[in-house]
């Protein structure tokens, strides 16, 4: 609360922070070259200058035909996907001709799970677009209210962003590309509506084949480091949460409000991603679990070219599914692991005000720090300092309601309310665990 004070000495304060505030802007003119456009305030979603962070994105959006900003780029981008995600895998499936001494191939097997994965996301990207925005969806426009050690790290979080895209992208299209010119140099083409010699169709359908595949996997896996680029950004919030339990200025009001915002935007993520995941969950798992049973009910030899794109597919669809459940789960306990620290923070505040006898009473070190149980937060808190207004009777029942609060409200990434944690990873694990278990005991009854 604010008290009172003569005009005088308003007058005052106001003449001092306006010159604070100029003296301030003069370095900050000189310095705008060196701070990066997402930390500045004067960014806004309608500019799109040469060097922005989000530059990388739009140019993967280009490449990929997902630019969704005009009608002609999103006729392209339902062109392309149309193309590559159905027509191509059907031509495939009907051209390719295997040797007759390898009649089992299961690279068309995986062309309906790539294809599957590839629409779900290609849907869920484009109401993205069309409801959020690029900008909306990173939550960049919120970036504004948050601090400078969550703008910086968001900022990195994107860098990073392509980079663990390229890991598991590159290698892949190695393998596969591989893989692809050994199966072309084997197999015929031969097209129903093309009887001319003289075309060069297994150049023409590697070309084709590849592209398609690239497409897939690209789509597939930029929704999955949206998702985890999403969990990193609420991650860095949590961390800039538990740094407000540090210091004086350790107020439950403003730490209530700043946790109300992330649990808000942690339900919004998870709205907006719920489709994803569970779609990708059914259909990762019956693929997977399909592609089981008949690799084991098959006696013949397996080898790299009729299994090769087994391998692959199972390969990108785990990596990409598992990034976004490892995100979830990271996020979600960080957001059940907020109740620890306030607990503590609250009992240290109020042994420390019990105790105190001055206007600051300083808790050392013996007494305990609020510090995180999890193994990812290296945060070095100093020694708290509890003020005066902590031994007020309504500042101590303040603290108690804010930790009820959060021993209510401490659920993060949820899929129609059950909270995506490690314990839902358990679960889903036993379940495919089982599933697996109960294809092997049928394909040795049959056997």
């Amino acid at each position: 609360m604010i008290t009172s004070t003569p005009s005088s000495d308003a007058h005052i304060d106001v003449q001092f922070s306006d010159r604070r505030v100029m003296t301030s802007t003069l370095p900050d003119q000189n310095n705008d070259a060196n701070v990066p456009l997402l930390l500045q305030p004067s960014y806004a979603r309608s500019k799109s200058l040469l060097f922005d962070e989000l530059r990388n994105f739009r140019i993967s959006l280009k490449w990929c035909a997902l630019d969704h900003s005009s009608c002609i780029g999103k006729f392209i981008s339902y062109l392309a996907s149309t193309f590559f995600s159905i027509v191509v895998p059907i031509i495939s499936c009907l051209s390719i001709k295997v040797p007759s001494d390898n009649p089992i191939s299961f690279n068309k097997l995986v062309q309906f799970p790539e294809s599957g994965l590839a629409l779900i996301a290609f849907l869920t990207l484009s109401r993205f677009f069309r409801k959020y925005g690029l900008r909306q969806l990173l939550f960049l426009d919120g970036l504004q209210d948050d601090s400078l050690f969550v703008r910086r790290g968001y900022s990195r979080e994107l860098d990073k962003a392509f980079r663990l895209l390229a890991c598991i992208l590159l290698p892949s299209f190695l393998v596969e590309l591989a893989h692809k010119i050994i199966l072309f140099s084997t197999v015929k083409i031969s097209l129903p509506f093309l009887i001319s010699s003289g075309v060069p169709l297994n150049s023409i359908m590697f070309v084709l084949v590849l592209a398609s595949w690239v497409y897939r996997t690209g789509v597939f896996l930029l929704v999955c480091v949206l998702f985890r680029l999403t969990c990193e950004l609420q991650i860095l919030r949590f961390e800039g949460l538990h740094k407000l339990f540090e210091g004086c200025e350790s107020d439950a009001g403003v730490i209530f409000r700043e946790h109300l915002r992330i649990k808000k935007q942690l339900s919004v993520t998870s709205h907006r991603y719920r489709f994803f995941i569970i779609a990708c969950l059914v259909a990762i798992s019956i693929s997977q679990l399909g592609a089981l049973l008949l690799v084991l009910a098959f006696k013949s030899d397996k080898t790299f070219i009729n299994s090769g794109d087994l391998v692959i597919c199972s390969v990108v669809q785990l990596s990409g599914f598992f990034l976004c459940l490892l995100g979830a789960a990271r996020i979600t306990h960080r957001a059940q692991g907020i109740v620890s620290v306030a607990t503590r923070w609250h009992m240290i505040v109020t042994s420390a005000s019990a105790r105190s006898d001055q206007g600051k009473c300083l808790v050392p070190e013996a007494d305990g720090i609020l510090v995180s149980n999890t193994a990812d937060t290296d945060a070095n808190l100093s020694d708290i300092l509890v003020s005066d207004s902590s031994q007020d009777p309504s500042s101590f029942q303040t603290r108690q309601a804010f930790v009820a609060y959060l021993q209510h409200n401490n659920g993060g990434i949820t899929l129609f309310g059950f909270a995506l944690d490690r314990g839902l990873l358990h679960t889903l694990f036993a379940f495919e665990f089982s599933l697996v278990m109960w294809i092997l005991s049928k394909v040795v009854v049959l056997s």
